[in-house]
């Protein structure tokens, strides 16, 4: 078998319009109208190339068979779906079998080979793929309740902030609190917000993300908060608590050497409020002050590199250093994970670390038909609606995952 990666194509399989091909996927920036590939590990383009064999459609059956693709769309062609279901598979390999020499970056060449044989051989199931929205673990069940609870507290003790929203007038990717949807089969982010009101200049990563899909959870960490050294301006963006619609795109898309996926507003922008008074904080003197009078197009879901530095302008980060997987195992990314751009795309091999895990789970498992992510942003203290979860929940899931 050769080494075959993003833009490898079966003999006979290479779209005949790449641009067209490409173009559900690249609607952003300079990404628009482009006939290549992007492979942002790598900062570079890849090409549609002929492998002059039928080795992708054989990969693709493997990925859906053991569970990584459950789409299971059989084409010949490495798109960004099969890069993204192969990452996860060496991920997988990895951490759940223990290989650790193992290095999830896309690219199937001897080594992986090597695993997709012994895979085959034995008949393995990945537990991602045994796992589903019908048949969730309990984990996931307790997110959900509480996701429940939680609109159903807010219609009944409207808070300040979604009073704000429901006012708001003008078409956005914000949603009132009536309108938030938790139905299994969509995928899920939820952002908790720790320390937002602490005065301070360089905001941390500290807060969590939960990614609940496909029946399963994933436990991430960078922070929801901005970071006043990458605003370019004093009233740094806060986004505001509450359910957003946001699809898959690009982040940094006027800079070719930066580019990388990422979760954008779908379609308006979503709702911020300012730090008005300039004092580094998500205070109540800036909720009084209320919401920016149009959606905001630029406060994405993007990395933050190993989570040493927050690179949000009022974007929501997550570190690349480690995460917490389905079964409640504390991952570390550390041995591969990129610090920032200038350490992707070197001669030692790095990635974006357990960002990567989050942007290809979503990826990967996203039912057919779904083109968006529902992202709910809430505070610490509404942990405090289901005791199977409690307001010191997220700073022990925190500190777990910063101590690898």
């Amino acid at each position: 078998m050769s080494t075959i990666f993003l833009g490898s194509c079966d003999t006979g399989k290479t779209p005949t319009d790449t641009k067209k091909f490409l173009a559900p996927y690249h609607r952003d920036g300079i990404l628009k109208n482009t006939t290549s590939f992007r492979d942002d590990d790598r900062t570079t383009w890849r090409r549609f190339r002929d492998t002059s064999s039928s080795e992708v459609a054989q990969l693709q059956q493997f990925l859906f068979k053991a569970g990584f693709m459950p789409r299971g769309v059989i084409d010949g062609v490495f798109d960004y779906v099969t890069q993204a279901s192969v990452r996860l598979f060496q991920e997988y390999v990895r951490t759940v079998e223990g290989v650790r020499d193992m290095l999830p970056d896309g690219i199937v060449g001897t080594g992986t080979w090597g695993h997709i044989d012994r895979w085959k051989a034995a008949g393995k199931v990945s537990d991602w793929g045994i796992a589903s929205n019908t048949n969730p673990s309990k984990e996931y069940k307790e997110w959900m309740d509480l996701l429940h609870k939680a609109k159903a507290h807010y219609q009944q003790h409207p808070h300040p902030i979604l009073l704000q929203v429901a006012d708001f007038r003008k078409p956005s990717d914000t949603r009132k609190v009536d309108d938030w949807e938790f139905d299994s089969k969509e995928v899920h982010l939820i952002g908790i917000r720790r320390g937002q009101d602490l005065h301070q200049d360089r905001r941390e990563n500290d807060d969590i993300f939960i990614l609940l899909i496909n029946g399963m959870v994933f436990k991430f960490w960078g922070s929801t908060d901005a970071n006043e050294g990458m605003a370019s301006r004093k009233d740094e963006a806060f986004l505001v608590e509450g359910q957003h619609k946001y699809r898959f795109g690009w982040h940094k898309i006027s800079e070719e050497g930066k580019i990388y996926r990422a979760l954008k507003p779908f379609q308006y922008g979503v709702l911020v409020f300012r730090d008005r008074d300039d004092d580094d904080a998500l205070t109540e003197a800036d909720l009084q002050m209320g919401l920016d009078d149009s959606p905001n197009q630029t406060i994405n879901i993007h990395w933050s590199g190993m989570g040493t530095s927050n690179w949000s302008a009022g974007c929501q980060v997550v570190a690349g250093k480690s995460y917490i997987n389905h079964l409640d195992q504390v991952v570390d990314c550390s041995g591969f994970a990129a610090t920032g751009y200038s350490t992707l795309n070197t001669s030692v091999k790095k990635t974006k670390g357990a960002y990567n895990v989050l942007a290809d789970l979503i990826v990967s498992f996203s039912a057919p038909g779904v083109n968006h992510v529902l992202y709910t942003l809430g505070r610490e203290a509404s942990l405090k609606l289901d005791a199977n979860l409690g307001d010191n929940y997220a700073k022990e899931t925190l500190e777990r995952m910063k101590r690898t």
